[in-house]
């Protein structure tokens, strides 16, 4: 196997000091010119190539950030991939993945191993089950920056960015309100997951807006399962008060919903009405879509959170650790299926 090539053999061959060379690779102004092409010419016969562990340590960055995200099975996540990626490569970023699959334990050992491999950075959509946030704020004592997007951490003093997650939800059942609707239903994700919250204060706000009153019977709290998901249908529809319509957590939990009630012999979107979230592609090919969908963006969502991470990594270290934290929240925007 060929010996890679060093700078330390162009200045042997050259009879130059190795710091000339390392200045006449950089184009630094005290080589001269014709030292300069001496240096490039001969890099070129040999496949020099620079040592970018060398660079990396040099310049104090690996130009490496780390993602963490559930699932990316879920096209949701996918569009998010792409556009951090698509971000990261106008920078000259290399991203690595993890996924936790919605386990707490796998997300801090993600974490961990970011953590081993140098990342500059990390952008992180947390597991439904994370409860505890240690592993994220250890991550200061690193001086590793971290971006949250989509399900963001109960934190203070955090950069996140996110979907309005509860002004979709005043569309969403304003919507249903405004198509006759006076009983609705929701599946929400687990109590604890800041995006249920949003859910939930959303549909109470809209609730308020048309002068109508709270039922807590109606809001079903789930994890979301496809056996959550058929228990928390179980329970609206033996409550007295039947809803009419359901506002479900998203495009993938809706599906199992929209099955369970077929197995009822309901007709979808006549005796059960289905609202979601994310306005996936697959709900347009699906034979018994939701009504309408809020639309939350991952792409962009992927996109600014990136730029977000490398503005705060291209700040001094002493700006990094101040207490400015961007915050963006995107709008929402309910998609109704006109199928």
């Amino acid at each position: 196997m060929q010996k890679q090539p060093t700078i330390k053999e162009i200045a042997k061959k050259l009879n130059i000091s190795i710091s000339t060379v390392s200045r006449a690779l950089h184009d630094h102004p005290s080589i001269g010119l014709r030292t300069k092409m001496r240096v490039k010419e001969l890099a070129r016969e040999l496949d020099y190539e620079p040592n970018q562990t060398a660079i990396f340590f040099q310049q104090g960055k690996t130009f490496t950030i780390g993602v963490i995200l559930p699932q990316l099975s879920e096209a949701f996540f996918s569009a998010a991939i792409s556009g951090i990626e698509d971000a990261a490569a106008k920078k000259n970023y290399t991203v690595l993945l993890g996924q936790s699959h919605d386990s707490e334990e796998r997300e801090k050992r993600i974490v961990e191993t970011m953590k081993k491999h140098r990342v500059d950075g990390l952008l992180i959509s947390i597991a439904k089950n994370t409860e505890n946030y240690d592993h994220f704020t250890n991550l200061k004592k690193y001086n590793i920056p971290v971006v949250f997007f989509d399900r963001i951490p109960k934190m203070e003093s955090i950069h996140y960015v996110a979907c309005n997650m509860e002004s979709g939800t005043v569309q969403a059942v304003s919507f249903l309100l405004e198509k006759g609707h006076r009983v609705i239903g929701m599946i929400n994700g687990p109590e604890k997951l800041p995006a249920s919250i949003d859910r939930l204060d959303g549909y109470i706000k809209a609730l308020k807006k048309h002068r109508l009153k709270y039922d807590p019977n109606l809001i079903v709290s789930s994890d979301l399962t496809k056996e959550g998901i058929e228990e928390a249908m179980r329970n609206l529809l033996s409550q007295r008060r039947k809803p009419t319509a359901i506002v479900v957590f998203n495009d993938y939990v809706v599906l199992d919903a929209i099955q369970y009630a077929r197995k009822l012999k309901l007709k979808i979107n006549k005796d059960i009405t289905f609202v979601s979230y994310a306005n996936l592609p697959l709900s347009h090919y699906t034979a018994y879509p939701p009504l309408a969908s809020v639309e939350q963006f991952p792409y962009v969502q992927g996109q600014k959170a990136t730029e977000t991470l490398l503005e705060v990594l291209d700040r001094k270290k002493d700006e990094q650790e101040s207490n400015t934290y961007y915050r963006i929240i995107l709008e929402s925007q309910l998609m109704v299926n006109e199928k």
